[in-house]
């Protein structure tokens, strides 16, 4: 099971009609519906489970703008920005705290890899733009009091954060509905209708509502969901592990990783412990249709992906991928994704982090779980209306970032709904750029 997040009240009548519908009540989601609400535009969010059921309470809870790609590093920071005001501006306490994020370099070559990319990030937003830093063997030390280990130094990012994905998300959504957004839950939505090339409603589980656009925020969910419309995203599920810690006395303040395990501290006092740079995708019929799209990832991830053919495959072969509105859907039937955590990449983590900290060896886990990512061939998200209907928008494929960068993602998709000028510029988000002749790329963040 999933860790245990903070219900809120919701909606039981549907409203007749507004301006926007967003499809899934994620951290991308609610952060759309917050700030189309703040544009003064009436917003409904439907969400088939409960609010932050899926990835986003299952995450590791990191803020960061170290080692993004750079095609999203100004998103990034402005999420940043959006992170360290949203408790004040929103009444509610998110976890959200300025901790600070050290990428910790095994060797001399993984402390290269980070100079290298310190350096391009310079380049794109200027030495005042991101704090940044090359650290020290000495320094990395200070930064994880207690360490056995002697590490090569690292990257250090001051203003990067940390938040608590199982009360974030909730609290932000609960905050919206005090402020005239609807909540509508359980709710799946089960298509939309369009009229004259735009959009004119969802209908859902319940009924339907009218409305001048949808936004299709349905994280692994969404490429099932943007076929039924005849809208292709290139998007694949890959499996990650987490674990979280009974309350430990003492320990690293700082987020941190290396080549092994990634950790955050808690407010409860425990730690969230992960793979760092391992992941498990199965094999499903979606692996073969997108094969060529996924080749140049496939090929830079080889070593530190595990693939799988199992029950999943056959799942999703006998899945409908096209169905009427008025039967009930695969989205009222499975209304959490629940996968099993992967025990051997836990334990690889669990195992790291005694290592390096032989103090805190005891330390009991508490609870595992596992949660699919979405990601995209370029790693990147989509961010991006539909050219073909009016009034539709897809934002998906943040490939294990969404839970960071998701203010800025949904105040940057809330000014593409509304025709505002953008947060930042949405090129690179483009879903035509899958479809349109561009290559392809990796940037190399991670």
């Amino acid at each position: 099971m999933g860790p245990p997040t903070e219900r809120i009240a919701e909606d039981k009548a549907l409203p007749e009609s507004v301006d926007v519908v967003v499809v899934g009540g994620g951290v991308i989601g609610i952060s759309t519906a917050r700030f189309l609400a703040e544009k003064g535009l009436s917003v409904a969010v439907c969400e088939k489970g409960h609010i932050a059921g899926e990835q986003s309470s299952r995450n590791w809870g990191w803020c960061r703008a170290t080692h993004r790609d750079l095609r999203e590093l100004e998103l990034s920071l402005e999420s940043l920005k959006l992170w360290r005001r949203m408790d004040v501006d929103l009444g509610i306490d998110s976890g959200y705290r300025e901790c600070g994020i050290l990428y910790a370099a095994d060797d001399a070559r993984a402390l290269a890899d980070h100079e290298a990319w310190l350096a391009r990030a310079v380049v794109k937003v200027g030495r005042d733009g991101i704090d940044s830093r090359i650290v020290s063997p000495d320094e990395t030390a200070a930064l994880m009091p207690g360490a056995a280990r002697r590490f090569a130094g690292g990257i250090y990012t001051p203003s990067d954060g940390r938040a608590e994905p199982q009360r974030a998300v909730p609290a932000m959504a609960a905050a919206l509905r005090q402020r005239g957004v609807k909540i509508a839950m359980p709710c799946a939505v089960r298509g939309v209708e369009t009229s004259g090339g735009a959009v004119s409603a969802v209908v859902t589980e319940h009924g339907r509502i009218r409305c001048q656009s949808v936004v299709v925020a349905g994280g692994a969910w969404t490429r099932l969901f943007a076929g039924n419309l005849g809208v292709d995203v290139p998007q694949l599920m890959v499996r990650s592990s987490v674990m979280r810690t009974a309350p430990l006395p003492g320990g690293p303040e700082v987020s941190a990783c290396n080549q092994a395990l990634g950790y955050r501290k808690r407010m409860d006092g425990g730690y969230t412990l992960a793979n760092a740079f391992r992941s498990y995708s199965d094999i499903t019929p979606d692996s073969f249709r997108l094969f060529t799209k996924f080749l140049p990832a496939l090929k830079s991830q080889f070593g530190s992906i595990k693939l799988s053919l199992n029950a999943r495959f056959f799942e999703e072969l006998r899945r409908p991928r096209r169905w009427p509105l008025d039967q009930p859907t695969v989205f009222e039937t499975v209304r959490t994704l629940d996968p099993a955590p992967v025990e051997a990449f836990n334990e690889t983590a669990l195992a790291e982090f005694r290592a390096i900290f032989p103090s805190l060896a005891p330390v009991a886990v508490e609870q595992a779980w596992a949660g699919y990512i979405d990601v995209t061939p370029d790693a990147v998200p989509v961010i991006s209306g539909v050219e073909r209907t009016r009034g539709l928008f897809i934002a998906t494929g943040f490939s294990g970032h969404g839970f960071g960068i998701g203010p800025g993602a949904g105040k940057l998709m809330a000014d593409l709904v509304a025709n505002d000028a953008p947060l930042v510029d949405p090129h690179a988000f483009r879903l035509s750029r899958f479809f349109d002749g561009s290559r392809i790329e990796l940037d190399g963040g991670f």
